[in-house]
């Protein structure tokens, strides 16, 4: 399944909506658009992870750059509603108590 990814800017926090799955083939796009949301954001970069249904050790490294380029910055960055799936994930990494996570799916 391809990655789908659109940007939401309200008052300098950008929302980064992924769709599909974050691989090891399409996390440098995740990367991309993350990292393009921090050098374009005002106060954060917050990244809507609700419809997505896999995401490997590749994408969480994305996640952990995009955390570090913002902390930087002095910028705010957290994930939304995170799939079960990638919920997983980050638990397995003891990375959920590391990130800002707004809801679950």
């Amino acid at each position: 399944m391809a990655l789908e990814l659109t940007e939401h800017n309200e008052a300098g926090l950008i929302t980064v909506t992924a769709h599909g799955e974050v691989d090891l083939n399409s996390s440098p796009q995740l990367r991309d658009a993350i990292l393009d949301a921090v050098q374009t954001c005002s106060t954060g970069v917050q990244v809507n992870l609700h419809h997505v249904a896999y995401m490997d050790s590749s994408g969480v490294a994305t996640l952990v750059e995009g955390l570090q380029a913002t902390t930087k910055n002095k910028h705010s960055f957290s994930l939304l509603r995170p799939s079960e799936s990638v919920l997983k994930v980050l638990q397995l990494a003891r990375l959920d108590s590391v990130f800002t996570i707004e809801g679950t799916a």
